[in-house]
């Protein structure tokens, strides 16, 4: 079975690698960006089953990057990183179709579990019918 890949957008280099190891551990296909266009490019070329995206990025906002995803293919998922207190922000990302978000600093382990559910989601509800 192919692995699950996961996009982490992030312009802080800590949170990348950080992230990056978790969930290459976690056993899935990681790609890292650091801006809007280097993700986008990932996007169109990877197709990631999940993004980590981050709210504030320098040149193209999280917002803006969320659009262009969705145009690209509305079924990638996308859980937003945030900083505290960007609360209107967070509105209209879910508006625009993010499932959830999490405030730096964030809990890896809870991440880790909305990761896991997110991509497990297939496996899981297979399992949950019973036979």
């Amino acid at each position: 079975m192919e692995k699950k890949k996961l996009l982490i957008v992030d312009d802080q280099v800590g949170i990348r690698i950080l992230l990056l190891e978790v969930f290459a551990t976690e056993g899935y296909d990681t790609f890292q960006a650091a801006n809007g266009k280097a993700a986008l490019e990932i996007v169109r070329s990877h197709r990631p089953d999940l993004v980590l995206l981050d709210m504030k990025i320098p040149g193209m906002d999280g917002l803006e990057i969320l659009k262009q995803i969705k145009e690209y293919d509305r079924n990638i998922k996308v859980i937003m990183m945030t900083a505290y207190g960007e609360l209107d922000m967070i509105k209209e990302a879910t508006d625009l179709g993010a499932l959830m978000h999490f405030t730096k600093p964030f809990d890896i382990d809870e991440m880790r579990l909305a990761v896991n559910m997110q991509m497990g989601g297939d496996a899981a509800s297979r399992f949950a019918t019973g036979s």
